[in-house]
């Protein structure tokens, strides 16, 4: 025990950013999660269909908030919200009778596919997840929900992360899209 308190008081913590990156984090994640919801507000008028899920809000830390993180490259935030969007779907399709397991195979699934893929995004879980639980609307869509809210909605936040991180002096995204 005296090990692993002198190891938490001789450790360092991570490095504060600036004012700057805090600006551009905050404007980016701010004009993302509006667009998104606001591209919504139309198309749930007219079409009754959601753009704005929860799994964007943890996509919008990492694409402004962490830009630099493997995990927030342009390949891991549109591939893993579409192919684990593809896992929830199908394990819903598949396993719907049973939630438990269609929740946890969708998670589980999606994770193992993202790796395989070299795609993998943390809120892509989500992803897998709300096409799940997500209600009768969401299971209503059917594989439409890869497209919308999920493919659409990850492209048009990765837009936005192009544009807002590269506005920003010494700052360049994407380090890799592919």
């Amino acid at each position: 025990m005296t090990r692993i308190l002198n190891r938490i008081r001789s450790s360092q913590s991570q490095p504060r950013v600036g004012w700057n990156e805090i600006f551009w984090a905050w404007s980016g994640s701010c004009l993302s999660v509006a667009c998104l919801a606001l591209l919504e507000k139309v198309c749930a008028q007219e079409w009754n269909l959601p753009l704005l899920i929860g799994s964007f809000g943890a996509s919008a830390v990492l694409a402004f908030g962490a830009p630099h993180s493997p995990l927030a490259q342009p390949r891991n935030l549109v591939g893993g919200h579409v192919l684990s969007a593809l896992v929830g779907v199908s394990s819903q399709a598949m396993m719907g009778a049973e939630p438990v397991l269609a929740a946890a195979l969708a998670v589980s699934t999606a994770i193992a596919l993202m790796h395989m893929t070299q795609t993998l995004h943390p809120p892509g879980g989500a992803t897998a997840l709300i096409a799940v639980i997500g209600g009768p609307g969401i299971h209503e869509m059917g594989y439409w929900y890869v497209l919308l809210p999920c493919a659409a909605g990850a492209t048009c936040m990765l837009v936005l992360a192009l544009v807002a991180n590269n506005l920003a002096a010494r700052k360049r995204y994407p380090i890799f899209w592919w």
